[in-house]
């Protein structure tokens, strides 16, 4: 009898810890999307954390240096490394993102220090969430800048 008690009660704890951490993985996942795939979900995005990335539209900065507001809109880009290179790589991906005015945009508003690595054509990577007013709330946001590092390869490559 004492050890069925201890068999329940070992069953019990173990199905709580199942459910707790399932729980919270669920809650605490992120999802990796494109700008596309962000705007085809529309409200059932709202609120939900994502992993987006696109590529930054130069002429729509804005930075707040008194309220430290940053805002930008994203082009979409493929999410596909393998669709990037056959496109001609990740530099001609989001020179034509930016240039083509028919691609899925979003407005970005990030509250931080502006990223020296902030310009036309870089690739942005960011987690938050989008606002119900279509606005992406970026919580981290990572830059990557293609064009700074294309004259380097070569020399990189020769040395090798």
């Amino acid at each position: 009898m004492q050890r069925k008690k201890f068999i329940i009660g070992g069953v019990l704890i173990l199905a709580a810890v199942v459910y707790l951490i399932a729980s919270s993985t669920k809650a605490n996942a992120e999802y990796f999307m494109t700008v596309d795939e962000l705007n085809a979900e529309g409200a059932a995005a709202v609120s939900k954390s994502v992993r987006l990335s696109g590529a930054v539209v130069g002429d729509t900065i804005q930075y707040d240096s008194s309220t430290l507001t940053l805002t930008f809109d994203i082009a979409d880009v493929p999410g596909d490394n393998a669709q990037i290179e056959a496109q001609g790589g990740l530099a001609k991906v989001l020179h034509e993102a930016v240039v083509d005015p028919t691609r899925a945009r979003i407005k970005v508003q990030y509250e931080g220090v502006m990223p020296d690595l902030l310009r036309d054509e870089a690739q942005a990577i960011m987690t938050g969430k989008l606002g119900a007013d279509g606005v992406f709330y970026a919580d981290e946001l990572l830059l990557k800048c293609p064009t700074k590092y294309e004259e380097a390869v070569p020399e990189q490559a020769a040395a090798k």
